[in-house]
């Protein structure tokens, strides 16, 4: 808390708020004056800032100080104020959220984020939303690269082996803006859950050549996590669907059948187990770090009629759109 009552006032405050325990808290460095503050050198600073649970008689320019402080420190920082003595803090903050109420108009400028009702709880929702729509767009990521890594690499090393690639121009067109469509609005009405407000938010890398530096570089939108996620199901994908493109006509008991149509039954089931392939795929994107990924499926209902809409496409597109595809009926006879 930072503010430019009294200290004892401000300790009195803190105290009721939870933001001391007792007043066995109310000692430095966890409290101070701003004048302290404001006069200690740039390390020292640095040091304290983190340490620091109230900062009474405090100016605008100690809280610019501190949140300086914080965001060299490494710290996401969100700063809330309603008044012009506050707007160069809210601008600094990775985050400024300004009173729509009693706040003024320097500082709701100055503001990322305008709290209509001046309740703090409405933060809370605000932050459940956003973390949802940032991990949602992290799943939709993952989704999409895994289906372009792998349809690349089975149709570059069946093309360079074979001369025939087995998913051609329309088949990628189906995945790509039908499946890939709907993949991409299942996985976007994905709910906030509990476990997204108990992750850290994301930070900054930090730069391990100074002991004190800016953090100016975000953490990457495609994480480590999304990365062995994608390079293991892609890895799946490409040797179950290249098994099929080269020994596909043996499962089939097609290996004498040279004729036009072992050839197409062979692409259609390629195509059909990719497509499915990009299905299941959609439930691993849900929880990209978890191992359940089943975990409360059931209780998206959006999710699963989406998924249930895709499997009844492509059914509908093997059934009866074979001249678009340039695929066959299967049977179970196969």
């Amino acid at each position: 808390m930072v503010t430019g009552d009294h200290l004892q006032t401000a300790v009195t405050i803190a105290l009721e708020c939870g933001i001391l325990q007792s007043y066995g808290d109310a000692t430095k460095p966890n409290i101070i004056e701003g004048k302290a503050f404001r006069g200690l050198s740039d390390t020292e600073r640095l040091e304290v800032a983190e340490k620091i649970s109230v900062m009474a008689r405090s100016s605008p320019i100690d809280k610019l100080l501190l949140v300086q402080a914080l965001r060299e420190r490494g710290h996401v920082v969100a700063v809330t104020g309603d008044g012009n003595n506050d707007a160069h803090a809210l601008h600094e903050a990775d985050i400024g959220l300004a009173m729509g109420i009693q706040g003024t108009e320097v500082a709701k400028e100055s503001s990322d984020i305008i709290i209509l009702d001046d309740n703090f709880a409405s933060v809370i929702k605000v932050v459940r939303w956003g973390r949802s729509v940032y991990a949602n767009i992290q799943k939709l990521i993952q989704f999409q690269l895994t289906v372009i890594v792998a349809a690349l690499i089975i149709n570059v090393v069946a093309a360079v082996s074979s001369g025939n690639v087995p998913l051609n121009t329309v088949q990628l067109l189906w995945v790509n803006l039908i499946m890939d469509t709907l993949g991409a609005l299942a996985l976007a009405t994905e709910p906030p859950t509990d476990h997204l407000m108990r992750r850290n938010p994301v930070g900054r890398r930090p730069s391990k050549k100074r002991k004190y530096v800016r953090f100016n570089f975000r953490e990457p939108l495609v994480t480590n996590i999304m990365w062995r996620n994608l390079l293991i199901q892609a890895l799946y994908q490409v040797t179950v669907l290249l098994v099929f493109n080269f020994w596909g006509r043996s499962i089939l008991n097609l290996e004498h059948d040279t004729s036009d149509h072992a050839f197409r039954v062979n692409n259609t089931l390629i195509f059909n187990a990719f497509v499915l392939c990009q299905i299941f795929n959609e439930f691993n994107a849900r929880k990209p770090e978890e191992i359940n990924v089943w975990k409360g499926v059931t209780k998206n209902h959006l999710f699963m009629g989406i998924v249930g809409l895709e499997v009844v496409l492509q059914v509908i597109i093997i059934l009866f759109l074979g001249k678009f595809t340039s695929t066959v009926r299967l049977s179970w006879k196969l």
